[in-house]
């Protein structure tokens, strides 16, 4: 157990906030602005190895820590680097790749956010916890929740089902329940919404939870650990772009320490073509999100590759969102289209020796496209985020097993009343034994 060892400040008023005192997985949900965690440990000094992700717990807003972490893992890549001529190329690998130290279960970066998520909440949390997910995030917690015996309901598109699987058995006190049809994530976030508005249930809060942004941020003090210094570039795909919103503040928490110069790193986010409104909004050079027409973009979802970069509504212009990261470290952005990401991902994988998921080659691409630009100098240090891996060996290794939604939803019962009777059926049903179902449900 942790004594509370950080405060929360307003990007927008400044003020400074105790985290007791707000709702714990959504605070100021309403407000004009993110709030950014301040910590009492000044330095970064990383824990040792077998502590998963809670080597950086100094720099986590957790109450406790959770079985199964596991940190991201950083190297200095040759065989890429070679190809591409690097000299100082550095992959953050998140993922399953035994022979890299890489154990996550999930095969996705999002276990990070996952575990200091849940560990922000106390042991006796009183409301089951609700995350909307493309893919990844759900087959995170799905984790998480099931090693420690988190009450969940997790809401994923019923087109993104087929990213939803687990090592091991799912937890009985956790609920899928699959928007219909051709619903995408926008949609899983309004259903979401809608349960975690029931007596009972508590909204996770997406980008503005500091423990996911935190989390994520790890993958920069991996790189950083490894590398000894805070590098020239950074490379991800982005769909909601909170990842890389979360690398920033990782650099600029270093930057306070006094030890790393005065050095941000660029963005360089990518998102897969058709669908790319983040990079859309950036060429528009404006703090304004570039409006989104729904039929339109359901068809461009349809199109791409990488389903989990999917998302209408991104925390662009909010203050401490997207616009002010790029801005702030001079970044770029790109638009990579399937065929150029289905390369980049084959190449990777016979370079490197490990698979990816579709999401981390669309970001091989953009680091690719930026060397042969010469935007990315050969004697440059480069941290490449590789957001998942390690599928194809995870179902070598394990017992993968689908998860199947125990409610499939259509929007046309996206209503209060009809969301209120399905969680108080999912929650009494025998699902291996009884469950009780939340107060109020």
């Amino acid at each position: 157990m942790f004594s509370m060892h950080y405060s929360l400040t307003c990007l927008e008023t400044g003020a400074e906030l105790d985290d007791e005192s707000l709702p714990l997985c959504n605070p100021a949900a309403a407000g004009p602005a993110f709030l950014r965690t301040t910590y009492l440990k000044h330095e970064f000094t990383p824990g040792p190895a077998d502590r998963g992700l809670y080597r950086f717990a100094d720099w986590l807003p957790v109450r406790r820590t959770l079985a199964g972490s596991c940190a991201p893992v950083t190297y200095r890549s040759e065989a890429l680097a070679s190809r591409l001529g690097l000299s100082r190329l550095f992959i953050t690998f998140s993922g399953y790749w035994p022979e890299r130290g890489a154990y996550m279960l999930t095969g996705t970066f999002k276990e990070c956010e996952a575990y200091s998520v849940c560990a922000r909440m106390p042991s006796e949390y009183p409301q089951v916890l609700v995350v909307a997910s493309a893919g990844n995030t759900a087959r995170a917690f799905t984790r998480v929740c099931s090693e420690n015996g988190i009450p969940l309901v997790v809401v994923i598109p019923e087109r993104n089902l087929s990213a939803l699987w687990a090592v091991g058995p799912v937890h009985r006190n956790v609920r899928v329940v699959a928007a219909a049809g051709d619903s995408d994530y926008s949609d899983a976030i309004s259903l979401a919404g809608i349960i975690a508005s029931l007596p009972g249930f508590g909204p996770e809060g997406g980008a503005r939870n500091v423990a996911r942004r935190d989390g994520m941020g790890t993958t920069v003090l991996s790189a950083v650990d490894a590398m000894g210094a805070i590098p020239d570039h950074y490379f991800q795909a982005v769909g909601s772009g909170t990842g890389a919103i979360a690398a920033w503040e990782a650099n600029l928490r270093l930057l306070a320490t006094g030890g790393y110069g005065k050095r941000k790193m660029r963005l360089h986010l990518s998102q897969n073509a058709p669908f790319a409104p983040i990079h859309e909004s950036w060429q528009g050079g404006s703090r304004t999100f570039v409006p989104i027409d729904e039929d339109d973009a359901r068809v461009r979802i349809a199109l791409i590759g990488a389903k989990v970069l999917a998302n209408r509504n991104p925390p662009y212009g909010i203050r401490g969102g997207i616009y002010d990261a790029l801005r702030d470290t001079d970044g770029t952005t790109s638009a990579v289209d399937n065929s150029a990401a289905d390369a980049a991902g084959k190449l990777f994988e016979r370079l490197e020796g490990i698979d990816l998921e579709p999401a981390a080659a669309v970001a091989v691409a953009d680091l690719i496209a930026a060397v042969r630009s010469g935007m990315v100098k050969r004697d440059e240090s480069v941290m490449l985020n590789v957001t998942g891996g390690g599928y194809a060996r995870l179902q070598r290794d394990r017992d993968v097993h689908q998860v199947m939604p125990h409610r499939i939803v259509p929007r046309n019962r996206f209503t209060v009343d009809s969301v209120s009777g399905i969680m108080a059926e999912l929650f009494a049903r025998e699902s291996g034994r009884r469950t009780r179902a939340p107060a109020g449900a």
